[in-house]
């Protein structure tokens, strides 16, 4: 007997074929039954999918992904149009819906950098110890330390003009946002306060170093 809800596995993801005459409410527990059966085999995954085999409104095909989330453990970052060339589609719509993800979240980075360390983030990053004289820590997003900014500091390095640097104790040897370089020994020596947390940011192509205050950070666009 021919199932009225079939999955194809891509590298990035699935295609989910329905039955085009079955009732749209009979093919929402067709779906419901499939994934809850397969949930363990299914794993954690982060995917992207497509629907085959019937026409389907926005509203519906967020319906089946409401489902699938419910019955399994798969997160379901994008959903793409049929396409011929499904597989390239599907490799763009997860990498930048990931990417998109990561810059809003971030991650943690927990422990101290020494000197001659470097460490380099796909994400934001938000590091809970310090950064030491010598130590690189480089971002394509913003970087927040927990901790004393002693080291070198480049955010933005994916071309987000938006991102910034924070930190509890900012002293850096020099700090970069996106295609701007603030050199800053003399400067942050020269400011008896440079222990007090600071934020830098970047507004037409000039660095601006603030203490951390509402309306510091109400100049920050995260978008």
């Amino acid at each position: 007997m021919k199932s009225s809800v079939n999955i194809k596995g891509t590298k990035s993801g699935m295609i989910i074929v329905l039955d085009k005459e079955l009732p749209f409410e009979e093919i929402k527990e067709a779906v419901r039954d499939k994934f809850s059966a397969a949930s363990g085999f299914f794993g954690k995954a982060s995917v992207a999918i497509a629907f085959e085999g019937r026409k389907l409104s926005d509203f519906e095909k967020y319906e089946i992904a409401d489902i699938i989330s419910e019955c399994s453990d798969l997160n379901i970052v994008c959903i793409t149009e049929d396409d011929p060339a499904v597989e390239k589609k599907f490799n763009k719509s997860l990498n930048d819906r990931l990417n998109e993800l990561d810059n809003r979240t971030g991650r943690f980075y927990k422990g101290n950098l020494r000197n001659g360390q470097v460490v380099d983030f796909e994400t934001s990053i938000i590091i809970l110890g310090d950064v030491n004289a010598g130590a690189q820590v480089v971002s394509k997003g913003s970087i927040i330390v927990l901790g004393s900014l002693n080291g070198y500091a480049f955010a933005g390095a994916g071309g987000r003009r938006n991102s910034f640097i924070a930190a509890l104790s900012m002293n850096p040897t020099r700090i970069r946002i996106c295609d701007t370089t603030e050199f800053s020994p003399d400067k942050f020596k020269k400011n008896n306060k440079n222990y007090e947390p600071r934020i830098a940011f970047c507004e037409n192509g000039v660095i601006h170093i603030r203490p951390v205050s509402r309306n510091s950070l109400s100049d920050i666009q995260l978008d």
